[in-house]
């Protein structure tokens, strides 16, 4: 995983093959996608009016998910939106899992350098010790926030959400708070297009230090018992990738609810 006199993992992911524009973060990437394809389909694949074994926690996961992401988007948002934040979710958390299981970042092959050197080069990597792979996630969910916010608010309340002043003015006052709301509005436009940057960065830095932790300490002592200076960490970084799974996805469940939360009338007018 690092470069001959060292132990570090590489901050880029690694082309597979010369010959093959594939790296080892995407293997396990669409490994966690077919991941949660092929349990999906296991519990959808025979329903029962009475859930029995993997049915009855699918729809336990599926139901949790819900009520959670319910509590804080509303039964109208939660409606249209819960396939994302779901599927992000298990996505996030089934990629931040996967990079936990050994074998992931120390079985590859000894690569040299045309000018001489030699480093190691994993076959796999963790997904989201990917910054491409965070950044993509993060620029699909601000294309979908950016979609449902002009679907809630309309192109018009959309622009007034950002810039209108907020409560009754007139005279003086009124020219003087549109000056300082635009100004406010100018600033959470750039607030808003930090977004994306702030949720990548995050989980990918996260993910990637976790991994660098656990990385650093295997080398620490001979390679007989390599497993057991990193393995409290390791119990920790199970916990660490459900949370930033959470995070994640609570973020940016906030981040769509500031932009089309209409406060108690939301639901009635979302309904017509």
């Amino acid at each position: 995983m690092a470069a001959e006199g060292g132990h570090k993992l590489p901050l880029y992911p690694e082309q597979i093959f010369s010959w093959l524009p594939l790296t080892n973060s995407m293997v396990m990437s669409w490994l966690a996608a077919g991941i949660i394809i092929f349990l999906c389909r296991s519990a959808a694949g025979k329903f029962e009016m009475v859930p029995k074994s993997f049915q009855n926690v699918a729809e336990w996961i599926i139901e949790s998910l819900y009520n959670f992401f319910g509590g804080l988007l509303g039964d109208h948002l939660i409606k249209k939106t819960f396939w994302f934040f779901g599927g992000t979710f298990l996505f996030v958390l089934i990629n931040n899992w996967l990079g936990l299981i050994p074998g992931v970042g120390t079985v590859g092959w000894n690569t040299e350098f045309v000018g001489g050197g030699k480093s190691f080069l994993p076959f796999l990597r963790g997904g989201n010790a990917d910054l491409n792979m965070t950044s993509a996630m993060s620029v699909v969910f601000m294309a979908v926030w950016t979609f449902w916010a002009i679907q809630e608010n309309g192109v018009k309340g959309f622009a007034e959400h950002i810039f209108a002043p907020k409560g009754s003015f007139s005279g003086i006052l009124k020219i003087g708070m549109i000056v300082i709301f635009f100004l406010v509005g100018i600033l959470e436009v750039i607030s808003i297009m930090i977004r994306p940057v702030a949720l990548s960065f995050r989980l990918f830095g996260n993910i990637y230090g976790g991994e660098q932790t656990l990385e650093s300490l295997m080398h620490l002592v001979p390679k007989q018992i390599a497993f057991l200076p990193a393995l409290p960490f390791y119990f920790v970084e199970l916990l660490v990738g459900l949370i930033q799974a959470l995070v994640f996805c609570l973020l940016a469940a906030i981040f769509l609810n500031l932009i089309c939360d209409h406060g108690d009338d939301h639901g009635e007018e979302g309904s017509h």
